[in-house]
C-alpha cells in the first residue's frame, strides 16, 4: 500500500497497512526552523538552509531527504502570494524586526531570541463601518501568482510520489481574520453586540475564500486529497466564544463555505482549531468537517479515548500523537515519558482507521532531537495493523 493509499483509507475509516505519519505534510504539523537542523544532525542528515512554509510561526518546509527517511505520507502545496507581494522586514531601532502581511496587519518579532511574529497593528479596530470596509484595500484572492504551482506540485505529489496531497488556504480562518483585523477587543464587542459591522466583514471573508477555491480546486482536480480550513476558538480550558454565538453568528458561515469546498472536490475538508474544542465537535461534524486537528489531549474535555468513542465513526483525527505540552516539549531528553504518551495516543486512535500519527500542532523550538526521534520510533514500533 502506498502513502496516498494509506491516507485515503484511513480517512475513510478503514485500517490500512499502518497508521498513516504526519510531519511537515502541513502548515500545522512542521516544526520550528530553530531545532530543524539539530534534527537534521541527529538524523544524520546535512544541515541546510530551510525555507520557510509559515514566516509569522518561523516553521519550516521539511527537506525531501528527511520526509523520505522519516517515512512520512503526506506532502503539502502552499498557494503562492499575490504578484509583487513581500514580506518587507522593518528595524525601528526598538528591538523588533516588523512586517506587514497583504491584509494590513502588522507583526513583530524580538531580534534577540524571538521565535514567532505576534500581531501588533489591526487595521480596522476602532471606529469601523461597512462603508470603511468596503474602501479597505482588500488582497486579490483570485490573483493568479497564487496558483501558478498547485496543478504541478499536486500532479507530482499525488501521481508520482503517490502520497497524499493537503492543499492549503490563502489566509487563516474567518474568524481568525476578522478578529485580526479588527483586534480582540473589539471582534469580541462585535459578537456579543452580533454587530452588523462583523456579519458584513465575515461575508466579505467567506466571499473571498469562495473566489479562492473555486479557482485552486479547479487546478488541483483529482489530485488533492485534503483541503484545510482553521479558525482557533478554544483555549485550554474552555471555548473562546460560546457555542450560542457560533451558532448563531459563525456557523452558518463556516457551513457556507464547507458545502461550497466540498461541491467542487471529492478531498476531504481538514479543519484546524486548538484547545477545548469539544462543544463544538458536532457541529463541525454536522456542517462538513471531516478531519479534526491538532486534536489538542491535554486541554479540558479532550481526552483521547473518549474523543475517539464518541466521534471516531464520524471524524478522522489528524495530529494527537503525542503530547506538546508535556514530555515531548522538554529541550533534554525525555524518552521514557515520550514512548509512554505515544503509546497511549495509539492505543486511543488507531482502531478501525480514521487517525493521521502526528504531532499536537508544530514542533516547537525547545523540543530536544532526542525527544522527537523518541516519538517516531515508538510509532513504527506500533504503527502496523
Amino acid at each position: 500500500m502506498n502513502s496516498r493509499e494509506r491516507v485515503i483509507n484511513s480517512l475513510n475509516h478503514l485500517e490500512p497497512d499502518q497508521i498513516p505519519f504526519d510531519l511537515g505534510g502541513t502548515g500545522l504539523t512542521s516544526m520550528s526552523k530553530f531545532n530543524y537542523n539539530k534534527l537534521r544532525v541527529a538524523l544524520g542528515l546535512p544541515e541546510v538552509d530551510p525555507a520557510i512554509m509559515d514566516i509569522f510561526q518561523q516553521n519550516v518546509m521539511v527537506d525531501d531527504d528527511m520526509l523520505e527517511l522519516m517515512e512520512c505520507d503526506v506532502r503539502p502545496v502552499v498557494p503562492g502570494s499575490a504578484s509583487g507581494f513581500i514580506f518587507n522586514e522593518l528595524d525601528e531601532g526598538d528591538g523588533y524586526i516588523r512586517i506587514q502581511d497583504e491584509w494590513g496587519i502588522g507583526w513583530k518579532m524580538p531580534k534577540v531570541y524571538g521565535l514567532y511574529y505576534d500581531m501588533y497593528k489591526h487595521p480596522l479596530e476602532g471606529e469601523c463601518s461597512i462603508e470603511t470596509i468596503k474602501a479597505y484595500p482588500w488582497p486579490d484572492p483570485t490573483d493568479p501568482s497564487r496558483f501558478k504551482e498547485i496543478k504541478e506540485k499536486t500532479s507530482f505529489f499525488a501521481n508520482e510520489k503517490r502520497k497524499a496531497v493537503t492543499l492549503d488556504g490563502f489566509c487563516s480562518g474567518i474568524v481568525e481574520m476578522a478578529a485580526w483585523l479588527r483586534g480582540y477587543s473589539d471582534f469580541y464587542v462585535d459578537v456579543a453586540q452580533n454587530d452588523s459591522v462583523l456579519n458584513y466583514l465575515l461575508d466579505l471573508i467567506v466571499d473571498m475564500k469562495q473566489e479562492f477555491w473555486e479557482k485552486a480546486l479547479q487546478e488541483a482536480g483529482e489530485n488533492v486529497d485534503v483541503v484545510m480550513e482553521a479558525d482557533d476558538m478554544a483555549g485550554q480550558s474552555s471555548l473562546l466564544i460560546s457555542p450560542a454565538s457560533y451558532r448563531k453568528i459563525i456557523k452558518p458561515r463556516h457551513k457556507k463555505l464547507f458545502q461550497f469546498i466540498k461541491e467542487r472536490t471529492g478531498a476531504k475538508l481538514f479543519f484546524h482549531s486548538c484547545g477545548a474544542i469539544r462543544p463544538l465537535i458536532p457541529d463541525l461534524i454536522e456542517i462538513g468537517v471531516d478531519i479534526l486537528n491538532p486534536v489538542q489531549v491535554n486541554a479540558a474535555g479532550m481526552d483521547s479515548g473518549e474523543l475517539k468513542r464518541a466521534f471516531g465513526n464520524d471524524l478522522s483525527f489528524w495530529g494527537g500523537g503525542v503530547d506538546t505540552q508535556g514530555a515531548f516539549s522538554k529541550p533534554f531528553p525525555q524518552i521514557n515519558a515520550v514512548d509512554n504518551d505515544v503509546n497511549h495516543r495509539i492505543i486511543d486512535f488507531k482502531p478501525n482507521g480514521g487517525f493521521v500519527f502526528a504531532a499536537i500542532h508544530n514542533i516547537q523550538a525547545n523540543v530536544a532531537p532526542e525527544n522527537i526521534i523518541a516519538m517516531w520510533k515508538k510509532f513504527k514500533q506500533l504503527r502496523s495493523y
